[in-house]
């Protein structure tokens, strides 16, 4: 039987360059697509072909040229960035997924496809612990977008066969590439001013608790509900995972055990808003129960790997 080939669309990106990583080290045939070139020197021998995932007709053709049979689907505008430029973010998010979908449903067959959604498909109305079928009224583009998205993905499993599967991220925190532009970002964009002579602006309130997760467990999540057999899936929905939960009073105090000369201050700009309408929770029963997640990285054990990690790199992201 021929091998899988795994498809990395978006692989520049942040949970990209983690996922292209992960399938590389597990000797996977890995094919890494995005608008611009990967930068992490540890994945630049994986072949990479320059595709706009809006540009139906190439993608396509990119992904029949290359056997493609398992699709990673990345590419999106993300919160903050996407409140900037609404309709750009838009067009990107629903495009770029309906593009995939419908090359999916026909075009290129393709065995499974993995597409991300996210906690800001919840808003106020979802409360402090997020159920998986619980109310979803988001408040940003993102995740207006991220909403249509799974009833996207339900409709063309229903209606065309589609294998496409789904979970819901938190904040994500990772050490190869600099976040992309999210609420969350400021728990990666930390690491790089733990001993700065200024102390370090965070954009959040100190006690605005959000889920977040480790690099480790996003990849592991992805490639596992990828992996299991399709039956075991019981919602056409996202599923919610969660791993941790904290504000960045909690992160940063953490940090101080291992670099006790930290300084911050909180200065709570237009992504506070965003924070305050998702909840500090998710609810992830189902999750454990029909594809037996389970994350691994708790926050100590989070902070002292970005705290190695920036003790030997140069910083990733840009300074404040």
């Amino acid at each position: 039987m021929a091998q899988d080939v795994h498809c990395i669309i978006g692989a520049s990106g942040q949970l990209g360059t983690e996922m292209a990583l992960s399938l590389k080290s597990a000797g996977e045939r890995v094919v890494l697509m995005d608008i611009k070139p990967p930068s992490f020197e540890g994945i630049l021998d994986l072949p990479f072909e320059q595709v706009d995932v809006c540009d139906a007709a190439r993608l396509a053709s990119a992904l029949g040229e290359n056997g493609i049979t398992h699709v990673y689907h990345l590419a999106a505008a993300l919160s903050a960035r996407g409140e900037q430029d609404p309709q750009w973010a838009w067009n990107l998010n629903m495009k770029g997924l309906l593009n995939v979908l419908e090359i999916a449903a026909g075009h290129v067959p393709l065995a499974r496809v993995f597409w991300p959604s996210s906690i800001a498909v919840f808003g106020p109305e979802s409360g402090r612990t997020a159920a998986q079928s619980g109310p979803r009224i988001p408040g940003t583009v993102y995740g207006i977008s991220k909403n249509a998205g799974e009833h996207w993905c339900a409709w063309y499993h229903r209606q065309h066969g589609v294998d496409v599967r789904s979970v819901r991220y938190p904040g994500l925190i990772g050490t190869l590439a600099p976040p992309g532009g999210g609420t969350t970002d400021y728990a990666v964009e930390v690491f790089d001013h733990l001993e700065g002579p200024e102390p370090y602006r965070c954009f959040l309130d100190a006690h605005e608790k959000l889920p977040m997760m480790h690099m480790d467990d996003a990849v592991g999540a992805a490639m596992q509900i990828l992996s299991v057999p399709r039956e075991r899936l019981t919602t056409p929905e996202a599923y919610n995972i969660a791993a941790l939960s904290f504000c960045p009073a909690e992160l940063f105090a953490e940090i101080r055990r291992h670099v006790p000369g930290f300084k911050y201050e909180c200065i709570p700009d237009y992504r506070q808003d965003i924070a305050a309408g998702w909840p500090d929770d998710l609810d992830d029963a189902l999750a454990r129960a029909d594809w037996d997640w389970n994350p691994t990285v708790d926050l100590s054990d989070l902070v002292d790997t970005m705290v190695k990690a920036r003790h030997s790199n140069q910083p990733l992201s840009p300074a404040l």
